[in-house]
């Protein structure tokens, strides 16, 4: 089993330039980077086309084209993977969307268009946009639901990572939900 000082060692490495450090995370923490992508795409409409396995391939590019680490632990680094996934899953959302209003031309029949996966498709953009208008009005609120939903952690650890409170995280938590269900169902 991995402990965290092997991985707080590998992150040490990546961030003094180390690039062979991070063929050593990844398979060090693959089953952990897999457990996030299922957990993002389990948000996600049951038939897209991105897999969780693309999703790390597309994470581990970013990854290697990074040229500065800032990691300061194990679950610092996870918080920061599921960031990465959320703007993949955004980015693939605004393309289909984009391509859906021809931004790709080609012919589809209205009998395979799915209003189901379609509106599927806006909630993460919807979601997105919320997320980013939560920031503006309070940055420490956002970044926990963004560490619960697209990073899976724990209220625990986001506490850890966070430098704050269980019952801090909890009620954050408690009033970002509520008040991002009312501004994406309040949006439609």
């Amino acid at each position: 089993m991995n402990t965290n000082r092997d991985i707080s060692a590998i992150l040490t490495d990546l961030q003094k330039g180390d690039k062979d450090a991070l063929d050593k995370l990844v398979s060090m923490v693959y089953e952990d980077l897999r457990s996030i992508a299922k957990h993002c795409m389990k948000q996600e409409r049951s038939n897209h086309t991105l897999q969780a396995t693309a999703l790390i391939n597309e994470v581990y590019l970013q990854l290697a084209k990074e040229t500065h680490f800032e990691w300061k632990d194990k679950a610092h680094f996870f918080a920061l993977i599921g960031r990465m996934m959320r703007r993949i899953l955004v980015n693939y959302a605004v393309a289909k969307r984009t391509d859906k209003r021809g931004g790709s031309l080609f012919k589809v029949s209205l009998q395979d268009i799915s209003t189901v996966a379609e509106a599927q498709d806006w909630d993460i953009i919807a979601l997105n946009e919320a997320l980013e208008r939560l920031a503006v009005m309070d940055e420490r609120k956002s970044r926990i639901v963004e560490l619960r939903f697209f990073s899976g952690l724990e209220n625990e650890e986001i506490a850890e990572i966070m430098g704050m409170s269980l019952a801090t995280v909890n009620r954050d938590l408690r009033f970002a939900k509520a008040w991002l269900q009312n501004e994406i169902v309040g949006n439609r």
